[in-house]
C-alpha cells in the first residue's frame, strides 16, 4: 500500500533533520532497505517484534516489514495559501499525501534563525493550518455557487454534495480544520473526493527535549485531545545508529523515539498489519483498519481474493505460546474464519482459496 506522509513546519524547525534521521535508521531487515524515490521522498520500514519473534520461532529465511512513505515538503511561511514563499508548490505537495506530520519548534538553540523570532509552538501550529484552512475555502467559495446553481433541478446527490460543502464552509470560517470535526460516511466519501488539506490526519511533533516544552503548550494539546509526540530530534540524529543497549547506556529511551514516530504515523493513516509465517519467510502486511479476510487475502495474492473461501487465523502472541501450528490446531488455538471476518492487527492468518 503506497501511503505517505508529509513533513511540514516552518523554516528551521528541524523537518529536514526529521527527515534525514528517519530515513538512515539502519534497522536489521533482509527486504525493503530505506530507499529514495526524489531528493525528498523515502521509504522507511515499520519497525514490528511480531516479525522478529515469528522469524525466530519459525526459522525464517526472510523477514519482512511493512513500509510507509515520508515526504518533506518545503517550508510553509505565512501568506503561502496567497503564493508566498513556495507557497502553490508546497500546498500541491501536501494535496498528494494521505497524512500530515507537523514539526514544531520547542527547542532553544540560539544559533538556529527562528522565523517568529520566539518559541511558540502554538503559534507555529495556527500559522500553518492557517494556511492550510485559506486554501480550502477557497476550493469550497469557488464550488459552492456551480453546485447552488446545478440543485435547482433537485437532483439528490447534488443537494446533498452542496450541503456538505456549506457545512465544510462554515468550519473554515470559524478556523477549525475539517479533520477535527465529525463527518457521517457519506460526507467523508464526498470530501475525500476534494483531497482538502486539512482534511487529512494530522500528528504533531514537538522538537524539544521534554525540559523545553512548557507545561501550558502540553495542557493546550492535551485539552484539546491534539495527537502529538515530543521528540529532540538533535539527540535521535545523533543516536541513530546505536544498538538498544547503547541507548540505555547514554541514559536514552530503549526504543528509539523515531520508532515511535514511525509506529504512531502508521496507525495515523488507518493501518493495521497482518502476518503470514513458515519456513521461507515470515511477512508483515498492511491494511486498512476494519478491511475484511479476502481484501486480506487479496494483498498477498489477486487470486486468493478472487476465489476465497476460509481462513485460518491466530493471535502472533498465542501461536508463539503454541510454538508450532500443529500445536495451536490441537489446543484449538486455529479458528476457521469466513468472508465476512474483519482482521484484527497482529493476526497471523493461512488463506484457504479455490
Amino acid at each position: 500500500m503506497n501511503l505517505s506522509l508529509g513533513i511540514v513546519g516552518l523554516p528551521n524547525v528541524g523537518k529536514s533533520t526529521l527527515f534525514a534521521t528517519i530515513t538512515q535508521k539502519k534497522i536489521s531487515q533482509e527486504n525493503y532497505p530505506f530507499c529514495t524515490i526524489d531528493p525528498n521522498i523515502g521509504i522507511v520500514i515499520v519497525p514490528d517484534k511480531r516479525v522478529d519473534q515469528l522469524a525466530e520461532l519459525f526459522d525464517s529465511v526472510k523477514k519482512i516489514y511493512t513500509t510507509i512513505e515520508f515526504v518533506d515538503i518545503a517550508g510553509l511561511i505565512k501568506g503561502a495559501s496567497k503564493g508566498e514563499g513556495l507557497g502553490n508548490q508546497f500546498l500541491a505537495n501536501i494535496r498528494e499525501v494521505d497524512a500530515i506530520v507537523y514539526v514544531l519548534r520547542c527547542f532553544k538553540k540560539a544559533n538556529i534563525i527562528n522565523t517568529l523570532n520566539k518559541i511558540d509552538p502554538l503559534l507555529e501550529k495556527e500559522i500553518l493550518e492557517t494556511e492550510l484552512i485559506l486554501k480550502d475555502l477557497e476550493t469550497v467559495n469557488k464550488r459552492i455557487p456551480n453546485l447552488s446553481k446545478d440543485a435547482k433541478t433537485g437532483q439528490k446527490e447534488i443537494v446533498a454534495e452542496l450541503n456538505i460543502l456549506i457545512k465544510a464552509q462554515d468550519f473554515l470560517q470559524k478556523g477549525q480544520t475539517l479533520f477535527e470535526n465529525e463527518w457521517s460516511e457519506e460526507e467523508k466519501n464526498v470530501l475525500r473526493n476534494y483531497q482538502f488539506l486539512t482534511f487529512k490526519p494530522s500528528l504533531y511533533l514537538l522538537n524539544g527535549s521534554v525540559q523545553e516544552v512548557d507545561e501550558q503548550t502540553l495542557s493546550v494539546f492535551d485539552k484539546n485531545k491534539w495527537p502529538y509526540l515530543i521528540i529532540d530530534l538533535s539527540t535521535e540524529a545523533e543516536a541513530v545508529n546505536l544498538t538498544d543497549l547503547e541507548r540505555e547506556e547514554l541514559g536514552l529511551c530503549k526504543e528509539s523515539e523515531l520508532d515511535l514516530l514511525i509506529k504512531a504515523s502508521y496507525k495515523l493513516l488507518g493501518l493495521i498489519a497482518f502476518l503470514t509465517t513458515g519456513k521461507d519467510e515470515t511477512r508483515a502486511w498492511a491494511l486498512k483498519k476494519g478491511s475484511k479476510a479476502p481484501q486480506a487475502g487479496g494483498t498477498i495474492h489477486t487470486d486468493f481474493e478472487k476465489n476465497f473461501i476460509k481462513a485460518e487465523v491466530i493471535n502472533w502472541e498465542k501461536l508463539i505460546e503454541a510454538k508450532s501450528w500443529t500445536e495451536a490446531r490441537e489446543k484449538g488455538w486455529l479458528r476457521l474464519e469466513g468472508k465476512d471476518y474483519e482482521i484484527k492487527d497482529g493476526d497471523v492468518i493461512v488463506i484457504k482459496h479455490g
